[in-house]
Protein backbone atom coordinates (compact mmCIF):
# COMPACT_ATOMS: atom_id res chain seq x y z
CA UNK A 1 0.00 0.00 0.00
CA UNK A 2 0.64 3.88 -0.52
CA UNK A 3 3.81 4.63 2.29
CA UNK A 4 4.59 8.35 3.61
CA UNK A 5 8.02 8.97 4.41
CA UNK A 6 8.66 10.76 7.57
CA UNK A 7 11.01 13.76 7.78
CA UNK A 8 13.86 12.88 10.56
CA UNK A 9 15.31 15.64 12.97
CA UNK A 10 18.38 15.62 15.10
CA UNK A 11 17.04 16.96 18.60
CA UNK A 12 19.82 17.19 20.85
CA UNK A 13 23.06 15.86 20.62
CA UNK A 14 25.80 15.35 24.30
CA UNK A 15 29.11 13.20 25.48
CA UNK A 16 31.12 13.05 27.87
CA UNK A 17 34.73 14.69 28.14
CA UNK A 18 36.87 12.60 26.34
CA UNK A 19 39.60 10.94 28.46
CA UNK A 20 43.16 9.57 27.51
CA UNK A 21 43.31 5.61 27.16
CA UNK A 22 45.33 4.21 30.08
CA UNK A 23 46.29 3.26 33.45
CA UNK A 24 46.46 7.51 34.03
CA UNK A 25 43.75 8.32 32.10
CA UNK A 26 40.65 10.12 33.95
CA UNK A 27 38.63 6.81 33.36
CA UNK A 28 41.14 4.65 33.62
CA UNK A 29 38.71 2.78 36.77
CA UNK A 30 35.06 3.62 35.25
CA UNK A 31 33.19 1.44 33.39
CA UNK A 32 32.32 1.99 29.76
CA UNK A 33 28.51 1.28 29.71
CA UNK A 34 28.67 3.92 33.03
CA UNK A 35 29.78 6.79 30.38
CA UNK A 36 27.17 6.01 27.67
CA UNK A 37 23.83 5.90 30.62
CA UNK A 38 25.03 9.20 32.03
CA UNK A 39 24.56 10.61 28.10
CA UNK A 40 21.25 9.02 27.83
CA UNK A 41 19.92 10.34 31.13
CA UNK A 42 21.24 14.08 30.55
CA UNK A 43 19.43 14.03 27.09
CA UNK A 44 16.62 13.09 29.18
CA UNK A 45 17.07 15.64 31.36
CA UNK A 46 17.66 18.48 28.78
CA UNK A 47 14.14 17.18 26.90
CA UNK A 48 11.71 17.23 30.27
CA UNK A 49 8.94 17.68 28.13
CA UNK A 50 9.91 14.23 26.16
CA UNK A 51 7.97 11.33 28.03
CA UNK A 52 10.66 8.73 29.04
CA UNK A 53 8.15 5.84 27.56
CA UNK A 54 7.99 7.91 23.99
CA UNK A 55 12.04 6.62 23.47
CA UNK A 56 10.89 3.67 21.03
CA UNK A 57 14.59 2.22 20.75
CA UNK A 58 17.87 2.99 21.93
CA UNK A 59 20.85 1.98 19.49
CA UNK A 60 24.76 2.33 21.15
CA UNK A 61 27.62 1.54 19.22
CA UNK A 62 30.97 0.47 20.38
CA UNK A 63 34.22 -1.00 18.37
CA UNK A 64 35.01 -3.88 20.84
CA UNK A 65 32.16 -5.23 21.86
CA UNK A 66 33.00 -7.28 25.00
CA UNK A 67 33.27 -7.03 28.50
CA UNK A 68 31.28 -3.60 29.79
CA UNK A 69 31.39 -2.96 26.18
CA UNK A 70 29.71 -6.13 25.07
CA UNK A 71 26.04 -8.13 25.81
CA UNK A 72 23.86 -6.11 23.50
CA UNK A 73 24.40 -2.95 25.06
CA UNK A 74 21.92 -0.75 23.37
CA UNK A 75 19.30 -2.57 25.40
CA UNK A 76 21.33 -2.73 28.89
CA UNK A 77 21.94 1.06 28.34
CA UNK A 78 18.22 1.54 28.38
CA UNK A 79 17.51 -0.57 31.19
CA UNK A 80 20.07 1.03 33.00
CA UNK A 81 19.34 4.99 32.06
CA UNK A 82 15.85 4.55 33.85
CA UNK A 83 13.95 4.22 30.23
CA UNK A 84 10.93 1.70 30.67
CA UNK A 85 11.27 -1.78 30.18
CA UNK A 86 9.32 -1.75 27.42
CA UNK A 87 11.88 0.59 25.11
CA UNK A 88 14.32 -2.00 22.90
CA UNK A 89 18.02 -1.60 22.29
CA UNK A 90 20.86 -3.03 20.40
CA UNK A 91 24.21 -2.45 19.31
CA UNK A 92 25.80 -1.52 16.37
CA UNK A 93 29.25 -2.03 15.13
CA UNK A 94 31.13 -0.20 12.19
CA UNK A 95 34.12 0.58 13.57
CA UNK A 96 35.16 4.13 13.90
CA UNK A 97 31.69 4.66 12.23
CA UNK A 98 30.02 3.43 14.59
CA UNK A 99 27.36 6.05 16.04
CA UNK A 100 27.15 7.63 12.68
CA UNK A 101 26.03 4.69 11.85
CA UNK A 102 23.44 4.18 14.94
CA UNK A 103 22.49 7.34 13.99
CA UNK A 104 21.86 6.69 10.14
CA UNK A 105 19.91 3.49 11.27
CA UNK A 106 17.40 4.58 13.49
CA UNK A 107 16.66 7.51 11.37
CA UNK A 108 15.89 5.45 8.63
CA UNK A 109 13.61 3.21 11.07
CA UNK A 110 11.96 6.81 12.02
CA UNK A 111 11.67 7.38 8.04
CA UNK A 112 10.12 4.22 7.28
CA UNK A 113 7.35 4.74 10.49
CA UNK A 114 8.48 2.10 12.40
CA UNK A 115 9.17 4.58 15.47
CA UNK A 116 8.84 8.37 16.46
CA UNK A 117 11.42 8.74 18.71
CA UNK A 118 15.35 7.41 19.25
CA UNK A 119 18.44 7.72 21.02
CA UNK A 120 21.73 6.99 19.02
CA UNK A 121 25.24 7.11 20.03
CA UNK A 122 28.53 5.59 21.17
CA UNK A 123 30.91 4.52 23.69
CA UNK A 124 34.89 3.12 23.13
CA UNK A 125 36.95 2.85 26.46
CA UNK A 126 40.29 1.95 24.24
CA UNK A 127 42.36 2.40 27.77
CA UNK A 128 39.61 -1.09 29.06
CA UNK A 129 39.64 -2.72 25.02
CA UNK A 130 42.16 -1.50 22.66
CA UNK A 131 40.90 -1.68 18.80
CA UNK A 132 40.97 -5.61 17.89
CA UNK A 133 41.22 -7.09 21.05
CA UNK A 134 40.07 -11.16 21.44
CA UNK A 135 39.31 -10.52 17.72
CA UNK A 136 40.70 -13.44 15.04
CA UNK A 137 41.04 -11.89 11.67
CA UNK A 138 40.81 -14.74 9.10
CA UNK A 139 43.98 -15.48 8.06
CA UNK A 140 42.59 -15.93 4.39
CA UNK A 141 42.39 -11.76 3.86
CA UNK A 142 46.24 -11.89 3.79
CA UNK A 143 47.25 -15.15 2.68
CA UNK A 144 44.77 -14.90 -0.73
CA UNK A 145 46.00 -11.61 -1.04
CA UNK A 146 42.81 -9.69 -0.44
CA UNK A 147 44.34 -7.11 1.31
CA UNK A 148 47.98 -5.91 2.35
CA UNK A 149 48.74 -7.15 6.00
CA UNK A 150 49.23 -2.91 6.61
CA UNK A 151 45.11 -2.91 5.90
CA UNK A 152 44.92 -4.33 9.49
CA UNK A 153 46.64 -1.24 10.84
CA UNK A 154 45.07 2.05 10.81
CA UNK A 155 48.59 3.94 11.37
CA UNK A 156 49.96 1.96 8.13
CA UNK A 157 47.20 3.04 6.16
CA UNK A 158 47.49 6.41 7.05
CA UNK A 159 51.14 6.31 5.23
CA UNK A 160 49.83 4.57 2.48
CA UNK A 161 47.61 7.38 1.93
CA UNK A 162 50.69 9.66 2.04
CA UNK A 163 52.63 7.17 -0.68
CA UNK A 164 49.28 8.17 -2.83
CA UNK A 165 49.45 11.69 -2.58
CA UNK A 166 52.95 12.70 -1.79
CA UNK A 167 51.96 16.57 -2.20
CA UNK A 168 50.46 15.79 1.32
CA UNK A 169 53.44 16.13 3.10
CA UNK A 170 54.36 15.75 7.06
CA UNK A 171 54.58 19.54 7.36
CA UNK A 172 51.05 19.89 6.09
CA UNK A 173 49.80 17.25 8.38
CA UNK A 174 51.68 19.12 11.29
CA UNK A 175 50.60 22.45 10.14
CA UNK A 176 46.69 21.66 10.04
CA UNK A 177 47.16 19.50 13.58
CA UNK A 178 48.09 23.54 15.03
CA UNK A 179 45.49 24.13 13.55
CA UNK A 180 42.92 21.79 15.04
CA UNK A 181 44.64 22.63 18.57
CA UNK A 182 44.41 26.02 18.35
CA UNK A 183 40.56 26.02 16.97
CA UNK A 184 39.93 23.74 20.07
CA UNK A 185 41.64 25.80 22.39
CA UNK A 186 39.90 29.15 21.12
CA UNK A 187 36.46 27.30 21.19
CA UNK A 188 37.21 26.65 24.59
CA UNK A 189 38.14 30.22 25.67
CA UNK A 190 34.57 31.31 24.26
CA UNK A 191 32.60 29.05 25.96
CA UNK A 192 31.41 26.87 22.70
CA UNK A 193 32.70 22.84 23.94
CA UNK A 194 31.09 23.43 27.76
CA UNK A 195 27.17 22.88 26.70
CA UNK A 196 28.26 19.65 24.95
CA UNK A 197 29.75 17.96 27.97
CA UNK A 198 28.27 16.09 30.58
CA UNK A 199 30.02 15.80 33.73
CA UNK A 200 31.38 12.36 34.75
CA UNK A 201 32.25 10.83 38.40
CA UNK A 202 34.91 8.48 38.55
CA UNK A 203 36.61 6.55 41.05
CA UNK A 204 40.25 5.32 41.45
CA UNK A 205 41.44 2.85 43.93
CA UNK A 206 43.85 4.98 44.38
CA UNK A 207 43.12 8.72 43.97
CA UNK A 208 39.77 8.49 45.06
CA UNK A 209 36.72 10.23 43.83
CA UNK A 210 37.22 12.90 40.76
CA UNK A 211 34.46 14.66 38.15
CA UNK A 212 35.66 14.61 34.32
CA UNK A 213 34.54 18.22 33.61
CA UNK A 214 36.27 18.92 30.48
CA UNK A 215 38.56 17.00 27.77
CA UNK A 216 41.90 15.35 28.67
CA UNK A 217 43.66 15.22 25.17
CA UNK A 218 43.66 18.61 23.90
CA UNK A 219 47.60 20.00 23.85
CA UNK A 220 47.50 23.69 23.73
CA UNK A 221 50.12 25.54 22.98
CA UNK A 222 50.87 23.10 20.24
CA UNK A 223 53.65 24.05 17.80
CA UNK A 224 55.12 23.42 14.67
CA UNK A 225 58.47 23.24 16.15
CA UNK A 226 57.12 20.26 18.73
CA UNK A 227 55.58 18.11 16.44
CA UNK A 228 58.70 18.27 13.75
CA UNK A 229 60.84 16.25 16.17
CA UNK A 230 57.92 13.70 16.76
CA UNK A 231 58.66 9.93 16.27
CA UNK A 232 56.92 8.22 12.70
CA UNK A 233 56.01 4.79 14.95
CA UNK A 234 54.46 3.55 11.45
CA UNK A 235 57.47 3.67 8.88
CA UNK A 236 60.75 4.94 9.31
CA UNK A 237 61.14 8.00 8.26
CA UNK A 238 57.80 8.25 7.83
CA UNK A 239 54.92 10.84 7.87
CA UNK A 240 52.41 9.85 10.82
CA UNK A 241 52.88 10.81 14.93
CA UNK A 242 50.95 11.20 17.31
CA UNK A 243 50.88 14.80 16.87
CA UNK A 244 48.95 14.74 13.53
CA UNK A 245 46.51 11.75 14.49
CA UNK A 246 44.00 11.06 17.06
CA UNK A 247 45.04 9.24 20.19
CA UNK A 248 43.87 6.34 22.25
CA UNK A 249 41.20 7.72 23.98
CA UNK A 250 37.95 6.59 26.15
CA UNK A 251 34.37 8.79 26.11
CA UNK A 252 30.83 7.97 24.85
CA UNK A 253 27.69 10.10 23.13
CA UNK A 254 24.50 10.08 22.56
CA UNK A 255 21.68 12.20 20.41
CA UNK A 256 18.32 12.28 20.48
CA UNK A 257 16.37 12.12 16.97
CA UNK A 258 12.45 11.88 15.72
CA UNK A 259 10.54 12.37 12.94
CA UNK A 260 9.79 16.31 12.54
CA UNK A 261 6.22 15.30 13.35
CA UNK A 262 6.81 13.98 16.32
CA UNK A 263 9.21 16.66 17.48
CA UNK A 264 6.75 19.35 16.73
CA UNK A 265 4.16 17.60 18.82
CA UNK A 266 5.90 16.99 22.07
CA UNK A 267 7.76 20.75 22.09
CA UNK A 268 11.03 19.08 20.98
CA UNK A 269 13.49 21.48 19.38
CA UNK A 270 14.53 20.56 16.04
CA UNK A 271 18.93 21.19 15.81
CA UNK A 272 19.10 19.97 12.11
CA UNK A 273 17.28 17.72 9.46
CA UNK A 274 18.62 14.74 7.75
CA UNK A 275 18.74 15.21 4.19
CA UNK A 276 21.06 12.01 3.00
CA UNK A 277 23.55 9.85 3.99
CA UNK A 278 25.64 6.95 2.62
CA UNK A 279 28.55 4.66 3.51
CA UNK A 280 30.84 2.92 0.86
CA UNK A 281 34.03 0.78 0.30
CA UNK A 282 37.26 1.44 -0.71
CA UNK A 283 40.41 0.06 -0.76
CA UNK A 284 41.33 -1.16 2.76
CA UNK A 285 45.13 -0.26 2.02
CA UNK A 286 43.90 3.43 2.19
CA UNK A 287 41.05 3.44 4.72
CA UNK A 288 41.22 6.77 4.75
CA UNK A 289 40.10 8.34 1.32
CA UNK A 290 36.88 6.80 2.09
CA UNK A 291 35.09 10.12 3.05
CA UNK A 292 35.30 11.25 -0.53
CA UNK A 293 33.46 8.80 -2.57
CA UNK A 294 30.61 8.25 0.91
CA UNK A 295 30.58 12.14 0.24
CA UNK A 296 30.36 12.08 -3.34
CA UNK A 297 27.51 9.36 -3.01
CA UNK A 298 25.56 11.40 -0.47
CA UNK A 299 25.90 14.60 -2.61
CA UNK A 300 24.43 12.91 -6.08
CA UNK A 301 21.79 11.70 -4.02
CA UNK A 302 20.57 14.12 -2.84
CA UNK A 303 21.04 16.40 -6.42
CA UNK A 304 23.29 18.74 -4.63
CA UNK A 305 27.22 19.64 -5.12
CA UNK A 306 30.06 20.29 -2.48
CA UNK A 307 29.18 24.04 -3.56
CA UNK A 308 25.83 23.48 -1.36
CA UNK A 309 28.11 22.16 1.67
CA UNK A 310 28.57 25.12 4.25
CA UNK A 311 29.77 23.74 7.33
CA UNK A 312 32.09 20.66 7.45
CA UNK A 313 32.63 18.08 9.98
CA UNK A 314 35.24 15.93 9.38
CA UNK A 315 36.65 13.38 11.70
CA UNK A 316 40.57 13.76 11.88
CA UNK A 317 41.69 10.14 12.40
CA UNK A 318 45.04 11.40 10.62
CA UNK A 319 45.41 14.55 9.05
CA UNK A 320 46.86 13.46 5.89
CA UNK A 321 43.43 11.79 5.37
CA UNK A 322 41.57 15.05 6.36
CA UNK A 323 43.90 16.82 3.46
CA UNK A 324 42.93 14.17 1.03
CA UNK A 325 39.62 15.01 1.11
CA UNK A 326 40.02 18.58 1.13
CA UNK A 327 42.56 18.31 -2.11
CA UNK A 328 39.94 16.01 -3.87
CA UNK A 329 37.64 18.65 -3.55
CA UNK A 330 39.40 21.86 -3.98
CA UNK A 331 39.41 23.20 -0.01
CA UNK A 332 42.07 25.21 1.32
CA UNK A 333 43.98 23.73 4.16
CA UNK A 334 42.80 26.66 6.51
CA UNK A 335 39.27 26.59 5.24
CA UNK A 336 37.04 28.21 8.13
CA UNK A 337 33.77 26.25 7.26
CA UNK A 338 35.88 22.98 7.82
CA UNK A 339 36.01 21.88 11.68
CA UNK A 340 35.80 25.22 13.04
CA UNK A 341 36.03 24.19 16.28
CA UNK A 342 38.73 21.58 16.55
CA UNK A 343 38.68 18.10 15.83
CA UNK A 344 39.81 14.55 16.94
CA UNK A 345 43.60 15.61 16.75
CA UNK A 346 42.85 17.47 19.43
CA UNK A 347 39.68 16.33 21.41
CA UNK A 348 39.89 12.83 20.74
CA UNK A 349 38.21 10.18 19.21
CA UNK A 350 36.96 7.29 21.37
CA UNK A 351 36.29 5.23 17.71
CA UNK A 352 32.78 4.57 17.70
CA UNK A 353 31.51 7.60 19.94
CA UNK A 354 32.60 10.02 17.46
CA UNK A 355 30.16 10.25 14.57
CA UNK A 356 27.80 11.96 17.50
CA UNK A 357 30.46 14.06 18.50
CA UNK A 358 30.29 15.35 14.63
CA UNK A 359 26.73 15.86 14.20
CA UNK A 360 26.38 17.52 18.01
CA UNK A 361 29.14 20.47 16.65
CA UNK A 362 27.63 20.68 13.80
CA UNK A 363 23.91 21.15 14.97
CA UNK A 364 25.50 24.14 17.89
CA UNK A 365 27.06 25.78 14.39
CA UNK A 366 23.88 25.56 12.51
CA UNK A 367 22.31 27.77 15.41
CA UNK A 368 25.30 30.28 14.90
CA UNK A 369 24.99 30.54 11.12
CA UNK A 370 21.90 30.66 10.28
CA UNK A 371 23.09 31.81 6.79
CA UNK A 372 24.29 28.28 6.08
CA UNK A 373 22.00 26.15 5.10
CA UNK A 374 23.63 22.58 4.62
CA UNK A 375 26.47 21.41 6.51
CA UNK A 376 28.44 17.39 6.10
CA UNK A 377 29.50 14.86 8.74
CA UNK A 378 32.18 12.52 7.14
CA UNK A 379 34.72 9.98 8.80
CA UNK A 380 36.56 7.16 7.09
CA UNK A 381 36.50 4.13 8.86
CA UNK A 382 38.71 0.96 9.51
CA UNK A 383 39.21 -2.15 7.14
CA UNK A 384 38.35 0.33 4.43
CA UNK A 385 35.11 2.42 4.28
CA UNK A 386 33.81 6.01 4.60
CA UNK A 387 30.65 7.82 5.79
CA UNK A 388 28.85 10.76 5.05
CA UNK A 389 25.92 12.47 6.32
CA UNK A 390 24.04 15.80 4.95
CA UNK A 391 22.09 18.01 7.53
CA UNK A 392 19.50 21.16 6.71
CA UNK A 393 19.89 24.18 9.22
CA UNK A 394 16.25 24.74 10.32
CA UNK A 395 17.20 28.03 11.41
CA UNK A 396 17.61 29.06 7.62
CA UNK A 397 15.63 31.25 5.78
CA UNK A 398 14.79 29.02 3.01
CA UNK A 399 14.01 26.25 5.84
CA UNK A 400 10.64 24.62 5.11
CA UNK A 401 9.53 22.27 7.65
CA UNK A 402 7.41 19.08 6.48
CA UNK A 403 4.35 20.12 9.00
CA UNK A 404 2.86 23.03 9.88
CA UNK A 405 2.56 24.37 13.46
CA UNK A 406 0.28 26.49 15.34
CA UNK A 407 1.29 29.41 17.86
CA UNK A 408 0.84 27.22 20.65
CA UNK A 409 3.12 24.57 19.11
CA UNK A 410 0.53 21.91 18.68
CA UNK A 411 0.70 20.69 15.02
Amino acid sequence: MPRTLSEVVFVDGVRTPFGKAGEKGIYAQTRADDLVIKCIRELLRRQPQLPPEKVEEVAIAATTQIGDQGLTLGRMASLLAGLPKSTPGYSVDRMCAGAMTAVTNVASSIAFGAYDIAVAGGVEHMGRHPMGEGVDPNPRIVAERLVDTSALVMGSTAENLHDRFPEITKERCDAFAVGSQTKLATAYENGKIQPDLVDIATRHAELGWGLATTDEPPRPGTTLESLASLKTPFRPHGHVTAGNAAGLNDGATACLLASEQAAADLGLPAAMRLVNYSFVGVEPEVMGIGPVPATEKALKNAGMSIEDIGLFELNEAFAVQVLAFLDHFGIADDDPRVNPWGGAIAVGHPLASSGVRLMTQLARQFAEHPEVRYGLTAMCIGIGMGGAVIWENPHHADYVPSIQTTTDGAA
